[in-house]
């Protein structure tokens, strides 16, 4: 799949985070669609959480599951700024056109609709939009607003690490990066890999390509083939592998225990993925009290940083602290349960 790009349009290619492209994506891994492993902990929760109150999707699930692969471009619009807000992706939502919503509904399902509520959509796509984004909301509520803090702050991240790796070296070096099965070669972006058709071009929407990561989603990238919006380009983030896992894997290398004290040591391991103070404190056992005051010292020193979300501060590893934690281990004894100050 090859998506041409002009000076213009790799001008105006940016970056964005989308709620509603989480809520997607977490309905696909429900569903069984290139269900990832590190998801594993969020998938039990979900289920019990579904378990207990299922979800009412009349209308979305027959839209994203069907016999073909891929779902009507209007479910996820671009963001039309750097995102991060369910109302606005589903304000965008509700703005498709009647004839963008026919026409959609035409290439994805032909002249018969799988279900009453897709009739019902193709009759009247300006209630039907509202009802799609009311069904949308509420799975974006119950399944990804409780973790969107720690979501949100691995989106960050990555979007950071792209955007320094476009300062460097441009787009060879951002795109080279983005992805395996992503080359950048003579003002074109190609997709390949077993997934993907080599000889098919991208119906390239105005403007440039808005790059989205995605936490919840699939391990391909996902590039739409036509949209009325800018192409989104959808890759998996990068730090998803530890998300959903707070303490330490094993214990810190003798060289960092020795540095550090194996508080902050151990500290350094659990930040593998973002995690606020009362995170760690949870999973390694201790007070918060305890906990800030040794984040504090590895603020102080570089090797970790933090960023507020609403009321919570989330913590990670920078370069430094990453390279200090990764250091050989040595036959150190089981992790210490207790940090003290």
């Amino acid at each position: 799949m090859t998506v041409e790009l002009g000076v213009d349009e790799l001008a105006s290619t940016r970056f964005a985070v989308s709620p509603l492209s989480e809520t997607v994506a977490a309905l696909q891994q429900l569903a069984g669609l290139d269900r990832q492993a590190v998801h594993r902990r969020w998938l039990q929760w979900a289920q019990d959480e579904l378990a207990h109150e299922p979800l009412a999707l009349p209308l979305t699930w027959p839209l994203l599951f069907g016999d073909a692969r891929g779902w009507p471009e209007f479910l996820v619009p671009a963001p039309a700024g750097p995102g991060g807000s369910i109302d606005d992706d589903l304000a965008a939502l509700r703005r498709t056109p009647a004839a963008s919503v026919r026409a959609n509904l035409r290439r994805r399902f032909g002249d018969t609709a799988p279900s009453a509520a897709v009739a019902d959509l193709a009759a009247d796509p300006h209630h039907g939009l509202r009802e799609l984004a009311a069904e949308l909301r509420t799975a974006h509520d119950r399944l990804i607003a409780p973790h969107w803090q720690r979501i949100s702050a691995v989106l960050a991240a990555d979007i950071a690490h792209r955007a320094r790796r476009l300062a460097r070296g441009g787009a060879a070096a951002l795109f080279a990066d983005l992805h395996p099965d992503l080359r950048w070669r003579d003002g074109r972006l190609e997709l390949g890999g077993d997934r993907w058709r080599q000889d098919s071009t991208v119906d390239r929407g105005p403007g440039g390509l808005v790059l989205m990561p995605v936490v919840l989603g699939s391990a391909y990238v996902l590039i739409k083939r036509r949209t009325s919006t800018q192409t989104t380009v959808r890759y998996p983030a990068r730090g998803v592998a530890a998300l959903w896992s707070v303490a330490p894997e094993h214990a810190p290398a003798a060289a960092t225990v020795r540095l550090l004290g194996r508080a902050r040591a151990e500290l350094l391991g659990a930040l593998r993925s973002p995690a606020s103070t009362t995170d760690l404190a949870r999973a390694l056992g201790v007070t918060p009290s305890a906990v800030g005051q040794h984040l504090r010292v590895l603020r102080e020193n570089g090797l970790v940083e933090g960023e507020r979300h609403g009321r919570t501060v989330l913590y990670r590893v920078t370069a430094l602290g990453a390279a200090l934690a990764a250091a050989p281990y040595g036959g150190e004894e089981p992790i210490a349960r207790e940090v003290r100050s």
